[in-house]
């Protein structure tokens, strides 16, 4: 008895309502801890475009179908990517040809927002403060609590949450990882991502989809990845008649808002991206680009690999742990496990043993996540023609099959072990 009282006074705050957020908020309820999650968005995004398409590996399928009530849900929720297909288009020509191809992939197609949806309905509702933007933090002289402070949007009233672990799922820009590491900063990596994401229920007999089901023809269980020169594309199904794309472009570094890597697109922005996808892409392609409404741009950075990812009562997740680029499907999964791992680990100690669980979870996640995150950078310097370290740029008309060997998703470092 006295032990169980012990576990309900755990208390977590949790900054950061996204993915990563509320994988923390199902590993730790499910450990008997108490959880409150910030977030500054007004309300949860149910129902809402929020977003793109995601990738979830087989290990994050099973953590996810673990912490919701019907595992059932994640399978209606998402579409299989039973392949992984690297291949060339040339340009003049447009003709394509494969350059690599893995028929046992096993990932599972998802919209941010339905996953996000799915994750978020499974828990407490009361759990989470909507509208509410983290401001500070102090932590008591004996460790024994930290004390966060927020402001209520909808009034500017300031708040007061005592805990007894404050974890920081506030993405790659962290405000409360500059905290402790000031001096840091992110890396650009030459090139920002266009991405859509086309509706096209209601019109699955179009010339559109008619087309670019003939020119990528295992869309709807393959994950597409089409070279061109010095560029590359994305293209797989998503459950509900959708499409997701992302196109590289590579650029130099924009102006960025400080609390955002998504810049606003104005209509020539848009009118430019297109040319540009016309002298790279087969006609289908671009067909489904002109044709999806509202594409946003990100500016893709990462950073090399940080050493500590806890302080005191502070541990970071996801992007807040290691800001990464996304040719490796990575950054959602990693959430993901970082969850878990962190769950396991504080059942594993206890509250009153916080620091030897921080330093398990660290000594577990640090060395797979730095390499999984230089590995992803690699992957996109060669997707992108960009000079590797032995100074060489990758050419698919002239790659041998050891290069082609680096494009494969199976070759990430940890890709199918837990550590």
């Amino acid at each position: 008895m006295a032990e169980k009282q012990k576990k309900k006074k755990s208390k977590v705050i949790i900054v950061g309502g996204s993915i990563a957020g509320v994988s923390c908020a199902h590993a730790l309820t499910s450990i008997g801890w108490q959880v409150v999650v910030i977030e500054k968005t007004a309300a949860p995004p149910t129902g809402s475009p929020t977003g793109a398409g995601l990738g979830l590996d087989p290990l994050a399928q099973m953590l996810i179908t673990s912490w919701i009530a019907n595992p059932h849900l994640l399978q209606h929720a998402t579409l299989p990517l039973t392949i992984d297909q690297n291949q060339a288009t040339d340009s003049s020509t447009k003709v394509s040809w494969t350059l690599t191809r893995d028929e046992e992939c096993n990932f599972r197609a998802a919209h941010w927002a339905d996953l996000h949806g799915l994750l978020y309905n499974a828990l407490p509702p009361d759990i989470f403060l909507w509208g509410h933007q983290f401001i500070s933090f102090s932590i008591s002289e004996d460790k024994s609590y930290i004390k966060v402070k927020a402001k209520v949007l909808r009034n500017d009233k300031i708040v007061e949450i005592d805990g007894n672990l404050l974890v920081a799922a506030d993405g790659c820009l962290s405000l409360i990882r500059q905290n402790f590491l000031p001096d840091l900063k992110l890396r650009y990596s030459r090139y920002c991502a266009w991405r859509g994401v086309l509706d096209f229920s209601g019109r699955e007999d179009s010339e559109t989809i008619e087309g670019i089901r003939k020119a990528y023809p295992d869309l709807g269980k393959c994950l597409y990845f089409d070279l061109g020169s010095k560029t590359h594309c994305v293209l797989y199904e998503l459950p509900n008649k959708r499409l997701n794309w992302i196109f590289c472009v590579n650029q130099p570094e924009p102006e960025i808002k400080r609390n955002s890597v998504t810049m606003k697109v104005s209509e020539d922005m848009i009118d430019e991206m297109m040319k540009e996808a016309e002298k790279a892409w087969v006609p289908e392609l671009v067909k489904v680009m002109k044709e999806t409404k509202n594409p946003f741009l990100n500016a893709i950075y990462d950073c090399d690999p940080l050493r500590q990812i806890y302080w005191d009562n502070v541990v970071l997740i996801g992007d807040a742990a290691h800001p990464t680029t996304p040719h490796g499907l990575r950054s959602t999964n990693m959430s993901i496990l970082d969850a878990a791992v962190l769950g396991k680990c504080l059942e594993k100690w206890g509250v009153e043993n916080l620091h030897s669980a921080l330093g398990e979870y660290q000594s577990i996640r640090v060395p797979v996540t730095s390499k999984q995150v230089l590995h992803s950078r690699k992957l996109g310097r060669i997707k992108q023609g960009l000079h590797l370290p032995n100074g060489k740029q990758f050419d698919p008309k002239k790659a041998t099959s050891e290069d082609l060997k680096e494009l494969q998703r199976k070759n990430m470092p940890f890709f199918t072990s837990v550590y």
